[in-house]
């Protein structure tokens, strides 16, 4: 029997979704902490770059899922400050308050129902998101539902709406705000990706990994759109509503699900779609692959677990990741390589080794994550039952966000330096590859190089259309940086090096215009770096939409089986923010 529970209001209800409030990048008594800013990159990619750390934000898009896929009147709210949000359930009657959170900003969530309570005393609150992973989430926080998964089935089926209708997928950018060396840049239609949302759920089940946990474990995943059909007419109107040909696949491991991918491929193909995808890979699916069909996908930017030297993780299992990382490279697919820091085979003797390992690999961006044993997840269960986690006495919740300390009594290190490891490693990658700007203008490069004269057309327009700004702004900013560089003779020799070689390939015009852009760049990172010594910091412009934008696949049903298939929480899977 469905035990469900049903607004009496149905679809007539209003609703409010939010994420917690800011400010984000500061240490406060909610749980914000400045090492843990809401920037995906400069938190745990490019943190120690300084002026060419890549500073964006990326929106809730669970919470923007959800908007777009019920009927009742829905404002979304996201990144508010405290008293925005106030204003928002002082001033305005709803029916049902959603707040989609992670576990590090629990204390914000307790704040924010306490202020539901006070101002809206008669809505139902829901709450979801990582959060809802928390064991005991119900006796900290004052909530009506905790929602662990399935954020738009949950709300459809709560509001009286027809479940199985198709999934409406929200018409967005996959960024906003988008700042490195000194300048932000202007957020125009076409310069941005759009996001996709393919799937949820991750069926590798990592046994650190909080997505596989919420969405049900190993195995267990949703397919929102379960053909390249349906995919493939979800990206043709994105394509024309946003007017972009580069799409940010939100997807734990996209290509995974090949005979979509492939039949995804074949439509680019017949349409001839010159599209760019940036998606989410694991290293042994992406050798399952040939390069003619990941440069025929449009595949020009991939996010690859390395997770460590030696690790346990059979997804690395027969793979050589150096060289598949070169190969990747030399035909222009950017790589952004993730490695954890603190595994069980990690000690004070061998971890320089581990993390040269790791800055070996060379690749555009790099995160470094400590291992953390997040609620929910099997590490977890395992760390708890042999006694080995902290209590929140000795780390609160808020500090562990996989950039501070561990979470657990780590058989190797126990004398607190976790924070400075973490900051070895990032310091390390800079100083050995150089800033990921320089990195990712030589990548494209060598696309360009080698795919300028290539017999498909549909190859070789993506390709010219990507590295467009390597022919003025990005050779400029590689002028910048052989100045900037004055004193380190090996980045300054690469800096130099690569610009000869941007001069050689797109000729006069290029070599004109270049020092003059240079110069405007070095001055504004000069200006940067002044600004970042005085402690400055970015946050995320507050988004208020009482209507989202959507498209919908045609001839799309929706046919999930829930009991083994959880679908999208109510917030996104990446909250802390992709280029």
């Amino acid at each position: 029997m469905d035990t469900h529970p049903l607004h009496e209001l149905g679809s007539k209800a209003r609703v409010l979704l939010s994420s917690v409030f800011g400010p984000y990048a500061q240490d406060d008594t909610f749980g914000s902490r400045k090492i843990n800013p809401m920037e995906l990159y400069h938190n745990q990619v490019t943190r120690t770059q300084g002026v060419f750390s890549l500073r964006m934000f990326h929106h809730t898009f669970g919470l923007q899922m959800i908007q777009a896929n019920i009927d009742a009147p829905c404002t979304l709210l996201d990144f508010p400050d405290l008293d925005r949000f106030i204003t928002e359930i002082k001033k305005k009657k709803y029916d049902i308050v959603g707040i989609g959170a992670i576990i590090p900003n629990v204390g914000k969530v307790k704040k924010m129902c306490e202020l539901i309570r006070t101002h809206l005393p008669k809505a139902v609150i829901v709450v979801g998101g990582h959060i809802a992973n928390l064991a005991g989430l119900d006796e900290i926080i004052e909530a009506d539902y905790i929602v662990k998964g399935d954020g738009v089935r949950w709300f459809r089926k709560f509001l009286g709406s027809d479940v199985k209708a198709p999934i409406r997928h929200p018409a967005v950018y996959s960024a906003a705000t988008t700042r490195i060396a000194g300048h932000t840049l202007k957020d125009k239609k076409g310069d941005t990706a759009a996001i996709v949302i393919p799937s949820a759920g991750c069926p590798m089940g990592c046994n650190f990994c909080s997505t596989s946990a919420l969405f049900g474990g190993k195995g267990k995943y949703i397919n929102f759109y379960e053909t390249g059909d349906e995919l493939f007419s979800i990206m043709a109107q994105l394509e024309k509503k946003l007017e972009t040909e580069s799409f940010f696949i939100l997807d734990e491991n996209f290509l995974l699900h090949r005979k979509r991918a492939i039949r995804l491929l074949e439509l680019m193909e017949e349409q001839g779609k010159s599209w760019s995808l940036y998606v989410f890979s694991s290293a042994r699916v992406l050798k399952s692959y040939t390069i003619k069909q990941l440069v025929g996908l449009g595949i020009s930017w991939v996010w690859m677990g390395l997770e460590g030297q030696d690790s346990q993780y059979s997804k690395l299992n027969g793979v050589d990741t150096h060289e598949l990382v070169d190969f990747l490279l030399s035909h222009g697919i950017r790589v952004l390589g993730s490695s954890i820091i603190g595994l069980e085979n990690h000690t004070p003797r061998n971890i320089e080794q581990i993390i040269d390992y790791a800055v070996s690999h060379n690749t555009v961006f790099h995160q470094f994550m400590l291992y953390t044993a997040n609620p929910g997840t099997p590490l977890y269960e395992e760390l708890k039952n042999n006694g080995t986690l902290l209590s929140e006495n000795d780390l609160p919740l808020a500090d562990a966000h996989g950039q501070f300390r561990f979470n657990h009594n780590h058989p190797h290190f126990s004398d607190h330096r976790e924070e400075q490891l973490i900051l070895d490693a990032f310091n390390r990658d800079f100083e050995v590859n150089g800033p990921s700007l320089y990195r990712l203008i030589n990548t494209m490069l060598q696309g360009w190089l080698r795919y300028k004269n290539h017999p498909d057309q549909r190859i070789r327009t993506r390709y010219a259309r990507e590295i467009k700004p390597l022919r003025s702004t990005y050779a400029g900013a590689v002028w910048a940086m052989t100045k900037w560089y004055r004193n380190d003779k090996t980045m300054a020799q690469k800096a130099e090096t690569l610009l000869r070689e941007l001069y050689k390939t797109f000729g006069i015009v290029t070599r004109i215009v270049t020092p003059f852009i240079g110069r405007f760049i070095l001055s504004a990172m000069k200006r940067e770096e002044k600004r970042l010594a005085k402690g400055w910091r970015i946050e995320p412009a507050t988004s208020y939409l009482k209507q989202i934008d959507f498209v919908v696949a045609e001839n799309s049903v929706l046919e999930n089986n829930h009991e083994t298939a959880p679908s999208l929480s109510i917030e996104s899977p990446v909250e802390h923010a992709l280029i």
